[in-house]
């Protein structure tokens, strides 16, 4: 039998999960419009498989299925086959990760799809063993061949729900935004409370640090204890968990039990510069010395693992890594056996045994121990008879000794391309640990990013790339990119008062109104209308690992106004939210960051103008408050932006502190500001 060729075309590919199946034995082909037009010219039916590198479960159907050669003649022989990098290509993930849901009720990845040659699903799982794979395959193909228009038939009615699903209504009555709303929405949230472990209840858990960061800006702003105690219950929960790695720093992407103990061990950018953010933000409302740790090694992880040379950000290490014996084995760079670390710390062990929990609690599969805490530094110090200082230098050691054997081990793989939404997020969790702690690098390493996006992923127009690898920038920016950006921007600018970020950050605004508006609902598609069209065009209106690209939009738009006095952008602000306003009532866990801003509507919120020689170093008094309700401008000349007109003078330090269009008289106590700054 002469050998099958086979033409597998990922190999020209940069992603490196479009890499990793490059040595495939299936005919794979990228998405473009070329694979898309075989598919027409062969009239054959499209099989697109979407993943990401530091998925598990796409690690195990590859080994079962696509290295499989049996398996890549059916998919060779009756389908163009196309890998695609949901990362790299969240619009596409996007279209039929909705069409998914609709035919099955859930969702995931891998996520693989059989669609009509013009691309409409006709059906659709998630991750499927090789005999399953191999009988679905077989009769999909028969079936386009016997009868191809009932799957044509079906293609259209999904393609119809598809479509429904984008319809949004103007709501024909204006409801207000009240209080009484949003308690209303928060005592249907308070039922999914986890009591016990903190988040919500069940498992698996994700950390939703957009959900976290609402609640405890809503906690503190209410002053409601319970949902306080609720919202530090889970930072501490999460902290301590497995989820967070307590060597190197840094979280997992979420825990497959309730308590946070054991993760599926992907370490994702996006995750991680939105704690920052959040642990950061609570750091400043609590002064939590647990919390500065954890922003401070996290940061530590982020520097050593993920930042380019450049200043980019790269974006995931693997789950999987070699275990002892070779073999790709989930956590095992991370999981320890008790004997080892026996060996290890040797006569302090009793001690890291109790903090660390090397008994029953942290014991997890195959005699394996994911280290988490579960009592507090004063705690295990009264237990041990140690003052707080000698318990903090024994633990600095054990960390010291544990990381330097792990370093010894193969590190997991590395996702090496740098998105910019994803960049902006760490840029953002930079400049919040900048405020909150004041230590010069943050600031150094959020502007050497600023840096890479303006040198790399904009274009001259303004607009931006979306996908950085090997030095070449590609993939047209999707709305994510546009309002993550600018959301970081507007916050350099509160760090350091440099007019340029506003400006720019106002740049991307109005190419989100040229490129990405839709006129009618005054919200914004996901796609840019200079993109090749999909089967739908799409809104994100719901807030989940990340938020919701359209509520960052919303927030831009609010916050620019205020400081600029462009009152289009406060009306759109506010139409976005009315529209979306029904949604909210139906599942409110799903919409935390349209109910952050709803609570700029509310209640009080307040823009700060600093102007004069100390303007920066009053503002890094003041930033290092927790103060949810507010933003800052400020300068050390004259200024023409709105807020700041007229209001600088030589020879004095002023604070103004206005609220709905109203400025109290200027003020030089940073205590006075921030007494009337707590007022909310």
């Amino acid at each position: 039998m002469p050998k099958t060729i086979f033409t597998n075309n990922l190999i020209n590919e940069t992603s490196p999960y479009l890499l990793q199946h490059a040595h495939n034995p299936v005919n794979w082909e990228a998405w473009n419009t070329k694979s898309l037009e075989k598919a027409r010219e062969e009239d054959k039916l499209l099989l697109i498989s979407v993943g990401y590198s530091a998925c598990h479960w796409c690690h195990v159907m590859e080994h079962e299925s696509f290295e499989d050669e049996a398996v890549a003649e059916i998919m060779n022989q009756h389908f163009i086959n196309i890998k695609v990098d949901r990362e790299e290509r969240p619009d596409v993930d996007q279209v039929y990760m909705n069409a998914i849901q609709v035919m099955t009720g859930a969702g995931g990845w891998p996520m693989n799809i059989v669609a009509l040659p013009d691309g409409r699903p006709v059906w659709g799982g998630t991750y499927f063993r090789k005999e399953q794979w191999k009988d679905a395959l077989k009769q999909l193909s028969g079936l386009y061949q016997t009868k191809p228009d009932e799957m044509k038939s079906y293609a259209s009615k999904l393609e119809e729900g598809l479509q429904q699903l984008q319809l949004i209504e103007t709501p024909q009555e204006e409801t207000p935004f009240t209080t009484a709303f949003l308690d209303k929405m928060l005592e249907k949230w308070k039922k999914a409370f986890d009591r016990k472990n903190g988040g919500s209840q069940g498992a698996p858990k994700f950390m939703l640090p957009v959900n976290q960061s609402f609640l405890f800006r809503y906690a503190v702003q209410k002053d409601d204890k319970e949902i306080f105690e609720q919202s530090l219950l889970s930072l501490n929960k999460i902290s301590y968990g497995g989820v967070y790695d307590h060597i190197g720093g840094g979280f997992s992407r979420y825990s497959v039990d309730e308590r946070w103990h054991v993760p599926h061990f992907e370490k994702m950018l996006y995750d991680n510069g939105q704690l920052v953010s959040l642990y950061s933000k609570a750091f400043a409302s609590t002064k939590d010395k647990w919390y500065k740790e954890v922003v401070y090694k996290t940061l530590d992880f982020v520097k050593e693992e993920l930042t380019d040379s450049t200043g980019a950000f790269y974006s995931a290490l693997d789950a999987d890594s070699e275990d002892e014996t070779g073999n790709k084995t989930e956590g095992a760079y991370y999981v320890w056996k008790k004997d080892q670390l026996q060996d290890l710390i040797t006569k302090d062990f009793s001690i890291f045994e109790a903090y660390y929990n090397i008994n029953s609690f942290g014991k997890w599969e195959d005699n394996n121990y994911v280290l988490i805490r579960s009592k507090s530094d004063e705690a295990i110090s009264e237990e041990f008879n140690l003052s707080l200082p000698e318990l903090k230098e024994k633990k600095k050691h054990w960390i010291k000794i544990l990381k330097q054997e792990r370093d010894k081990r193969t590190k997991p793989g590395l996702d090496d391309k740098s998105l910019t939404s994803w960049n902006a997020l760490m840029l953002n969790g930079y400049v919040e640990a900048y405020k909150a702690f004041g230590e010069p690098e943050f600031l150094e390493k959020a502007l050497e990013n600023a840096a890479f996006l303006q040198k790399y992923q904009f274009k001259k127009d303004h607009r931006l790339w979306h996908n950085f690898k090997n030095g070449k920038s590609s993939i047209n920016a999707y709305l994510e990119d546009y309002v993550l950006c600018t959301e970081a921007f507007i916050n350099l600018y509160e760090a350091t008062f440099e007019e340029k970020w506003l400006e720019i950050s106002e740049q991307l605004i109005s190419v989100c109104m040229e490129d990405f508006q839709d006129k009618k609902t005054g919200l914004f598609y996901f796609t840019s209308s200079r993109d090749e069209a999909l089967i739908t065009r799409n809104y994100e209106l719901n807030d989940n690992v990340l938020p919701a690209s359209n509520s960052v939009m919303a927030k831009n738009l609010f916050k620019v106004s205020k400081i600029t006095g462009n009152r289009e952008y406060y009306d759109l602000a506010n139409k976005m939210l009315k529209t979306v306003q029904p949604q909210i009532k139906t599942y409110p866990q799903s919409y935390a960051n349209w109910l952050d801003l709803m609570l700029n509507f509310t209640d009080p919120f307040y823009e700060v103008a600093i102007t004069g020689k100390n303007a920066i170093s009053i503002k890094k008094e003041l930033e290092q408050q927790f103060l949810p309700n507010t933003i800052f401008a400020g300068s050390v000349k004259a200024s023409e932006i709105s807020i700041l007109r007229n209001r600088f003078k030589n020879d004095k330090d002023l604070i103004y502190i206005c609220s709905n269009g109203k400025c109290d008289l200027p003020s030089n106590s940073v205590e006075e500001s921030i007494k009337r700054l707590k007022q909310f």
